[in-house]
């Protein structure tokens, strides 16, 4: 599933194509994606002009200059295209009077589109459950560990919490806890002072340069204008197991980056390192 560095991505790639400018033309092509899209979704969109976009955590409201907002979510292999060929799973196509031409593709429909009034946005049943933004500045080592306070899960489990933390994905949580050299393991209610100011500039830092990167494509995800990012060339521990950690001497003294799961999710860590 695409994670905040990817959704941020695409956003700015559609916000630079679509802000401004008037939705000439909508189609639906069918309505049954995770949720089913609202009646009226045509035309409500069709005719408005993009007044501006919004994300919250792993979505994206399009605003549009009739107090409404088109909530989108990329689900686990949703992607936006601009300007290409219409594909198979292309659920939805936006044209604009300039020519400009928008798709939402899903193959395995586990995305959503939905309609919520831009006054609303943060009252919507799936954004109101969600967590403080991990790049604002409102969130600090009070927030994160009043938030983590008598947690018995594991850290890792914690930070995919999106009630705690808006927008972490198993990557970006791996690469967090790696940089702030804690183990994935310890229980999040018993991290400490010290670890959680650590912790929180690990996660700027990580989705800061991820952003920077154009998100990282992992299986289905690309960016709009069909642009692979390329963090993944950057991951120091996720999908790295059995090589070298950075920080360590090597064989004998480690053994390299270790691959467990938790909670039926990968994880990826120094055993050396983070403790």
């Amino acid at each position: 599933m695409p994670e905040l560095p990817e959704v941020e991505t695409v956003m700015r790639g559609l916000a630079a194509k679509l802000e401004g400018r008037r939705i000439a033309r909508l189609s639906l092509a069918r309505t049954d994606l995770r949720w089913t899209v609202p009646d009226g979704f045509v035309q409500a969109v069709a005719g408005a002009r993009v007044a501006g976009f919004r994300r919250r955590g792993k979505y994206m409201f399009m605003r549009l200059d009739r107090g409404v907002s088109v909530l989108i979510h990329l689900g686990m292999s949703g992607r936006m295209t601009i300007d290409q060929e219409p594909v198979a799973h292309q659920h939805l196509t936006i044209e604009t009077e300039e020519g400009a031409v928008i798709g939402f593709v899903d193959p395995r429909r586990f995305g959503a589109l939905d309609l919520v009034d831009t006054s609303a946005e943060d009252a919507h049943r799936l954004i109101a459950p969600l967590g403080p933004e991990p790049l604002e500045p409102a969130f600090d080592a009070a927030v994160l560990g009043a938030t983590l306070a008598g947690k018995a899960t594991s850290i890792k489990a914690a930070l995919l919490d999106q009630s705690v933390v808006a927008g972490l994905g198993n990557i970006y949580v791996s690469e967090a806890l790696f940089r702030a050299e804690i183990s994935p393991r310890r229980l999040a209610g018993k991290l400490g002072a010290a670890r959680v100011k650590k912790l929180v500039p690990a996660i700027k830092a990580t989705l800061t340069e991820a952003i920077a990167a154009g998100g990282s494509s992992l299986r289905d995800y690309a960016q709009p204008s069909g642009e692979l990012g390329y963090f993944q060339h950057a991951w120091k521990v996720y999908g790295r197991a059995g090589a070298p950690c950075e920080r360590c001497p090597g064989p004998p003294a480690c053994t390299g980056i270790v691959r467990s799961v938790q909670s039926n999710r990968a994880t990826y860590a120094c055993p050396r390192t983070q403790r």
